[in-house]
Parts: C-alpha cells; structure tokens; sequence
C-alpha cells in the first residue's frame, strides 16, 4: 500500500517542476527491483490520483533496475539467484548492493 504515497509524491514532484506547461504528457520512472514498488500498483493509483490535474492522462513509463550485488570477500559481482544473496564464487555473505534500490523520476515531458 505505500504505492499510494510515492505515487502521490511523484505527482507533487512533477506538477512542481512543470510550471508554466499546461499539461504533462509523460513521466520517466526508474525503479530498483529491492525497492518492493510494484509498477502496476503505481499505475493504478496514478490513474486516479492525476484526474482534474496538468497529469490527467499522462503516460507513466517504469524503467526496472535489476539487482546486482557485490561480495565484500572476494569482490565477483552478481545477480542474486532468488534464494539467496550468497556469493556463486566464494560463498561469502558480506555483500554490498550495487544496484536495484532506485527509485527515482527521471524525467517529465510537458506541452
């Protein structure tokens, strides 16, 4: 359910930064696979959140990051294979995340 409040912040973020545009036409969002943000969640609530505002009727586009990990042991990166974030090469548990918490707009596009 905190689809609802990122959605609405989204808005905010874009209506701030389309001043002056009568109207937004598309949004650019990046999201990391970790950050547990489901893209149709978004959506849904975006739908209904833009109507009566410059975004009623704005494409929303999600770009997914996937995840990559790297080992604190012996440095391989690697893609985590669903089970666990254990290293393949070494075994090792110490891991640092490289990518997959995201979760940004990267862009807006206004007429």
């Amino acid at each position: 359910m905190h689809e609802l409040a990122v959605t609405q912040r989204i808005l905010e973020i874009a209506l701030r930064h389309a001043d002056g545009a009568s109207r937004i036409t598309k949004l650019n969002l990046i999201v990391g696979d970790l950050t547990g943000i489901l893209s149709e969640s978004v959506q849904f609530y975006w739908d209904i959140i833009t109507r009566e505002t410059r975004a009623e009727g704005s494409t929303l586009c999600v770009s997914r990051v996937p995840t990559r990990l790297r080992c604190g042991d012996c440095g391989h990166e690697f893609a985590p294979d669903g089970r666990t974030f254990d290293c393949p090469n070494c075994g090792g548990r110490r891991v640092i995340i490289m990518t997959g918490r995201e979760f940004r707009l990267e862009s807006i596009e206004v007429q």
